[in-house]
């Protein structure tokens, strides 16, 4: 009797096991998913920003071939705007060459790396908002080929 309760509850563990290893490899599975769709969604975010400075200078440029006695008010200088790019490996890198821990410098933007992100803004007095601007990638791109000691 006391061989079969144990054998019983041997069975009932094993499948408990079991089950747990299912839901972890789901939970992994929708982990990996949602990590795609982030990296989906930056790569829509670049090229939509893209398309907005492109957009913006066409703009600009089309404003500027207007005749003078046209009534339309075009600015004297056409403000240039730095592009921004970059790929998310460069970024892991830079930031972990400036002494932030982004994570595995794999190309994905995960939270660690939205978090290093973040740090790297405060500390040289930007906003951290954990989105990379123009003026974060101009200090944080020094940082590609050189470590902090």
């Amino acid at each position: 009797m006391v061989v079969m309760a144990v054998a019983v509850m041997a069975g009932g563990c094993a499948t408990m096991n079991k089950k747990n290893d299912l839901e972890i490899q789901s939970l992994k599975n929708q982990v990996s998913a949602l990590q795609n769709e982030l990296q989906a969604k930056d790569d829509e975010m670049t090229a939509l920003r893209e398309s907005l400075s492109k957009t913006t200078e066409e703009k600009y440029a089309a404003a500027s071939e207007v005749k003078p006695e046209a009534a339309v008010s075009v600015p004297r200088e056409i403000p240039r705007e730095e592009k921004v790019r970059f790929t998310v490996h460069q970024l892991q890198a830079a930031l972990r060459n400036a002494g932030y821990d982004p994570g595995t410098v794999d190309g994905k933007m995960g939270k660690q790396t939205r978090e290093a992100i973040k740090a790297f803004q405060k500390a040289n007095g930007l906003v951290a908002d954990g989105v990379v601007g123009r003026r974060t990638w101009s200090l944080l791109r020094e940082y590609l080929d050189k470590k902090v000691k």
